[in-house]
């Protein structure tokens, strides 16, 4: 198990750092958010992958380390925050703190 565990956390920096190497505009948080994410996820995963198949597969285990480092890790990505592909919003800019203009009205 011990080995396992330090194959567990090997892919969990593995798959942070290639994130983080593969697409940095995606992820805004912290770096050390970003990769410590990935390792407990792997860690987390991996373990009870490990103890669900009971320490029969342990190269199962790994995949399962791997796929929930993944997976969780995608979840702080932000693609619509990466630099130069947000989409322009669709309102207005709000003016001086107010909704709209102040309307005029006309003496009758």
């Amino acid at each position: 198990m011990l080995v396992e565990s330090i194959t567990f956390a090997l892919v969990g920096l593995v798959t942070g750092l290639v994130a983080l190497l593969a697409r940095p505009s995606y992820f805004r948080t912290a770096r050390t958010l970003t990769v410590g994410t990935a390792l407990a996820a792997a860690l987390l995963g991996g373990v009870v992958t490990h103890f669900c198949l009971e320490g029969r597969y342990p190269a199962g285990s790994i995949v399962a380390a791997a796929v929930a480092s993944a997976v969780l890790t995608a979840t702080l990505a932000r693609p619509d925050l990466a630099t130069g592909l947000a989409p322009a919003h669709r309102h207005h800019p709000h003016r001086g703190g107010a909704h709209r203009a102040p309307r005029h009205h006309r003496p009758a």
